[in-house]
């Protein structure tokens, strides 16, 4: 064999591709260079700057890695579906005992049956070891249980997680399906709002879009930013998945707001008022600023003593979040002080800060509980449908805390693609495979719970990252990366039995490059796709998908935040946009005249159902297929009338905003990505108040209507 033939088998142990199939089609080989970074990233003890290890250490780590696995005397964790006798190996010194039971998350205990198992033993280092395999009951109940393992004076133990078959909480919109509102929540504001929305914003327009239908309210990821200005505007490069941004807390709903005394109450009415004067503005969002003003009024009231209902309830919330809530919080501290000291040379008191850090995740766990509350009684059967980032930013509170289980010389992101040509490095570490699963996958727990705590429903960002992951040697070209491969049987798993345990529905977002296999896969486990109507293609003949096409389980909708809202596209917005931004790397008025086809093969497929006039769209342009309103009424009707359980529309949709929210592959000095407050078709600020004034609104909110 070859140097890279042994180089390819030891990628292949590690669960990292060699080659895969572009979007085109196409098979693309990676790079030796690129196979040894990754390996590296991934615990390979490989010189670095070697474009080919020689053949011998190539060898040698191949043998490292099967050694390690061997004497590995528990599984890293064992993560079962309920009703599987999964047999499992556990390895003991040759010729040694080997006793293993169950111990239960109730602390019951159970046995294990040993089952046949004739596997050589195996020399390593001198000493002889041996495999035995066991295997696990078929009544064992969902949870996170614990294996154990003696053999003589030898003890270890593992996790031990039992996975439902499959997510049950679909299956009722299966049979009665539902329409929801997706929202960026930061660019919804109210006159109350301090020039951004936040938690008060979030159930108020719950409960404004259910009095029209609405059975839940999807949302940006609310996952924390930096701990102080300047902060990412990103909802989906934060600094921790698992704890919740303070920028949305409304000043006014905490209760110790009224123990400040008047003068500085009235010094906080007067900034609020600046503040909501941007309300009524179309410029771009500044978080920094509302921000530094908004820590700066919640030092004041963390001073202010709380209630013994209230300080118990405190002291609840930090016993319950445990270690991690204390290691962001020191994160968030340190940064603090770092910067204090450097900017004013003076060190404020640590384990004080510490203890605010805490106190403001309790607000945002206090205030997005409202919410949610204020949507379940408004008549939501889901209420907040939350949004899961793929990823953390690698100078982040996880990025540290979490390193053990990251790989932080690898970065996340996307390959070329008809969308984004030079593909996308988002900077993101990725998992590593095999420490969190020695960890027992207890941060991947964590995070979900936290999000799932108030929420009705989740939606995953980039779900195909529970299979395999696109990532590039950090600071390299996404041309250079490969993917890694993940046990999704475990990342999948858990995320429905997290998700049954809320009694919360799961979407998963599976567009982009991905293997077929892989939407089956998700399918079976309850867990729905996502579909939106301008990548949908039919699965039985050329052109788009059919009505009667859509998945029955899937979230539908006519667009995505990466998009811009559908009066934009319709008139070529996402081709325009990216020629000004130059980012377009296809010829301009080719593109858009294939986008024009493609889109006139829809509003035909739209017309064939009735929801738009009879006519041939094919061959008109852009000015001559109609009213822009009656359109977007049109496909929004479309889309209500498909079999997915869910659909969904857009709020931009629904008042005829045209500017994207974001487009993938820019930054900030490109295009104001995450910051574009919500308007009209022309521009105008729109309130939440004012969302029920609106005619285009009540159209767009009667198309979508599914009862």
């Amino acid at each position: 064999m070859t140097a890279r033939g042994f180089l390819n088998e030891l990628a292949d142990l590690y669960g990292v591709a060699t080659s895969y199939t572009d979007y085109k089609g196409a098979h693309v080989e990676v790079s030796n260079d690129t196979l040894v970074k990754i390996l590296r990233a991934l615990g390979a003890d490989l010189e670095p700057d070697t474009d080919l290890p020689s053949e011998d250490i190539l060898q040698r780590e191949i043998t490292r890695f099967h050694d390690r696995e061997f004497s590995r005397a528990l599984p890293p964790s064992v993560v079962a579906i309920q009703g599987d006798e999964r047999v499992f190996p556990v390895h003991v010194h040759h010729g040694a005992p080997a006793h293993v039971h169950i111990e239960l998350e109730d602390g019951t205990t159970r046995d294990v049956t040993q089952v046949e198992n004739w596997t050589p033993p195996r020399e390593i280092e001198g000493v002889y070891w041996g495999e035995a395999s066991f295997k696990l009951p078929a009544d064992l109940p969902l949870g996170w249980h614990k294996l154990h393992l003696s053999s003589n004076d030898h003890a270890s133990e593992c996790g031990l997680i039992i996975t439902p078959a499959r997510l049950s909480t679909a299956d009722k919109y299966l049979e009665s399906p539902r329409s929801g509102v997706m929202a960026q929540i930061y660019s919804v504001r109210s006159t109350l709002s301090w020039g951004m929305g936040d938690f008060n914003d979030l159930g108020n327009l719950a409960s404004v879009v259910a009095q029209d239908g609405a059975d839940f309210l999807l949302i940006n990821p609310m996952h924390a930013a930096e701990p102080l200005p300047p902060t990412e505007d990103s909802p989906y490069l934060p600094t921790t998945r698992r704890f919740i941004n303070p920028i949305y807390i409304r000043i006014e709903d905490i209760p110790e707001f009224n123990q400040l005394d008047v003068d500085l109450r009235d010094d906080v009415a007067e900034l609020a008022e600046e503040f909501r004067e941007r309300n009524l503005t179309s410029e771009i969002l500044e978080r920094n600023e509302i921000y530094a003003a908004k820590l700066q009024v919640l030092h004041a009231i963390f001073e202010m003593p709380r209630s013994s209902t209230r300080e118990a309830d405190f002291v609840d919330f930090v016993q319950r979040e445990g270690q991690g809530l204390i290691d962001f919080a020191t994160w968030c501290a340190d940064r603090e002080i770092a910067q204090s000291e450097s900017a004013h040379g003076t060190v404020p008191d640590r384990d004080e800060l510490t203890m605010f850090y805490m106190w403001l995740q309790w607000l945002c766990d206090e205030q997005l509980a409202a919410a949610q509350k204020r949507a379940i009684d408004a008549g939501m059967s889901i209420g907040i449908m939350a949004d899961l980032a793929v990823g953390v930013h690698p100078g982040g509170a996880d990025a540290q805390n979490l390193q053990h289980v990251l790989a932080p010389e690898a970065s996340v992101g996307a390959p070329p693609d008809g969308y984004n040509q030079q593909g996308q490095d988002w900077s993101q570490p990725p998992w590593h495979p095999i420490r969190l699963a020695e960890e027992g996958y207890i941060p991947w727990r964590n995070l979900l719970r936290t999000v799932l705590r108030h929420s009705g429903g989740i939606r995953v960002d980039h779900v195909l990252g529970l299979f395999r992951l696109f990532v590039m040697p950090r600071m390299q070209s996404p041309a250079t990366g490969t993917y890694i491969r993940f046990d999704h049987e475990a990342l999948v798993g858990i995320l429905a039995l997290e998700a049954e345990l809320a009694d919360a529905v799961v979407i998963g977002e599976d567009l982009g490059t991905f293997e077929p296999w892989v939407q089956d896969a998700l399918a079976q486990r309850g867990i729905m796709g996502t579909s939106i109507l301008w990548f949908e293609h039919s699965p039985s003949q050329p052109g788009p998908r059919r009505q009667d096409e859509y998945r029955p389980l899937a979230l539908t909708s006519v667009t995505t935040h990466d998009l811009p809202p559908t009066a934009g596209y319709l008139e070529g917005e996402h081709i325009a946009l990216r020629e000004r931004l130059g980012v377009l790397t296809a010829d301009p008025a080719e593109e858009d005249a294939e986008d024009l086809q493609w889109q006139a093969e829809i509003l035909d497929v739209v017309a064939a159902t009735n929801a738009l006039p009879a006519r041939e769209y094919v061959g008109l342009e852009r000015d001559q297929r109609g009213e822009l309103d009656e359109l977007m009424e049109g496909l929004h009707t479309f889309v209500a009338h498909t079999p997915s359980a869910l659909t969904c529309v857009s709020l931009v949709d629904m008042v005829g905003e045209k500017q994207a929210q974001n487009q993938p592959g820019t930054t900030k000095d490109l295009y104001p990505n995450w910051c574009i407050p919500l308007c009209d078709g022309n521009g105008t600020p729109v309130l939440i108040e004012s969302l029920r004034d609106n005619e285009l609104y009540h159209r767009i909110a009667q198309a979508s209507r599914r009862d």
